[in-house]
């Protein structure tokens, strides 16, 4: 099997969490740099039973790589173009080019041909966008969805490495009786929910609902659809969590959705309320399918359904998906 020479933008929890999925999936690597700001050049690590040294991030840092995978930030904006330009297939987990109409916008369960389209960079989508579309993509094929309406529950992961370290020190100190420091988010999140991720935009939005809408549409081939999302930040962890309901133009029963859906790639159901089964954090953490539950009927309308979404940020919504993408590239021999 061919092998590649692969780069890696960034070392925090995503960087990280594509190394690690990179060896789970037994990728095709020939030789793994892995790039970073200045700050953290210089430091080592561990690859399988190598030792990596982390170098900082320059235009010519991407000379001889066949695949430069960025985990997200403004390294993107600077980088992207001088990898291409040297060579390399960019996948990229910011949203620097995800809106943009020549960049394909790819989750492999949904739209997989898109990546045959691509001018040498291909954007991974928003973390919440992602595991909705993959519960989404089936039931549209079976009955075209004309409406949806979703709510987050977005883990701290979703913010980084640094979020994640935030929230766990907020809730020792307050446990203790220690006075917190909030650094990570506008307000503490230790035993709390804040309503808003990212900037307020047009009508009231903020820029992380008005991704899931435009995402969204892009990946699924349909602008007709209807979208409304309120994204909140909660003290978990990992996983996002969403409440989901979607209008149908023909009617489609909750156990018809089950099935449809247990048939779906990358999907796993779990629906069984009366004996308290369904999809939680601590059972999606670590994991790369996104689960649902909770499929019900909508009481307020004729073709509705209600139901509950829950994926690992980390890895479904930010790495694995990236390295799925990679996966493709090298079926359709693309790289």
């Amino acid at each position: 099997m061919k092998e590649y020479n692969i780069a890696i933008v960034g070392t925090g929890a995503v960087g990280k969490t594509l190394i690690e999925i990179l060896l789970e999936r037994k990728f095709p690597v020939r030789n793994l740099k892995l790039l970073a700001t200045s700050r953290s050049a210089g430091q080592l690590v561990t690859y399988g039973d190598q030792e990596i040294i982390i170098e900082e991030t320059r235009a010519d840092s991407f000379e001889g790589i066949d695949l430069a995978l960025f985990a997200g930030g403004g390294a993107s904006k600077e980088f992207a173009h001088e990898a291409v330009l040297r060579g390399a297939t960019v996948i990229d987990n910011s949203s620097t080019f995800r809106l943009d109409p020549t960049v394909p916008l790819v989750v492999p369960e949904v739209n997989p041909e898109d990546v045959k389209f691509h001018q040498g960079i291909i954007a991974n989508p928003n973390c919440s966008t992602i595991q909705m579309v993959v519960v989404l993509k089936p039931l549209h094929d079976a009955a075209k969805i004309k409406r949806v309406v979703v709510s987050t529950y977005q883990a701290v992961s979703g913010a980084g490495q640094e979020a994640m370290e935030e929230l766990i020190d907020q809730t020792k100190s307050l446990l203790q009786g220690q006075p917190l420091e909030v650094k990570a988010f506008p307000f503490q999140i230790a035993f709390n929910l804040i309503p808003q991720i990212d900037v307020f935009v047009e009508k009231g939005y903020t820029k992380e609902e008005m991704k899931m809408v435009h995402e969204t549409r892009k990946i699924l081939h349909d602008d007709e659809i209807s979208i409304c999302a309120t994204t909140v930040r909660v003290p978990v962890l990992r996983s996002h969590s969403e409440s989901v309901n979607i209008e149908t133009t023909v009617k489609i029963t909750p156990a018809e959705a089950r099935n449809i859906l247990r048939n779906a790639p990358g999907v796993v159901v779990v629906d069984d309320p009366a004996n308290r089964s369904y999809p939680m954090p601590i059972y999606t953490s670590n994991r790369d399918e996104v689960f649902v539950g909770r499929i019900r009927e909508d009481i307020s309308t004729s073709n509705g359904l209600c139901m509950w979404v829950v994926a690992d940020q980390l890895r479904k919504g930010a790495a694995t998906n990236a390295i799925q993408i990679a996966e493709l590239l090298v079926k359709y021999q693309l790289l």
